[in-house]
């Protein structure tokens, strides 16, 4: 009888553990699955933020450049180059 006992303690024991190896398992596999999503939104971060950079170096190097001076000049202070007429289309 006290054998009898003991073999339904030890089930009992073995399979409380089981359960909690379980829930040990799926409460890591959503940490892991969170981390992986973190690290994606951080990548596209990174991968923004070295878009970015690219294009500050661009506009560093090419500063003095003809062109970009004169593009600077047309869309952002409005400069033309005398008789020449801007039309806008103030339709739709």
């Amino acid at each position: 009888m006290k054998l009898k006992r003991s073999g339904i303690l030890v089930r009992v024991v073995i399979l409380a553990l089981v359960v909690y190896a379980c829930i040990g398992i799926v409460s890591v596999r959503t940490q892991v699955e969170e981390a992986r999503l973190a690290q994606e939104d951080l990548q596209a971060a990174v991968n923004a933020a070295a878009a970015k950079n690219a294009e500050l170096e661009y506009q560093i190097t090419h500063a003095e450049d003809d062109e970009t001076i004169e593009d600077i000049a047309r869309s952002k202070l409005g400069l033309v180059y005398p008789g020449e007429k801007i039309f806008y289309d103030v339709g739709g």
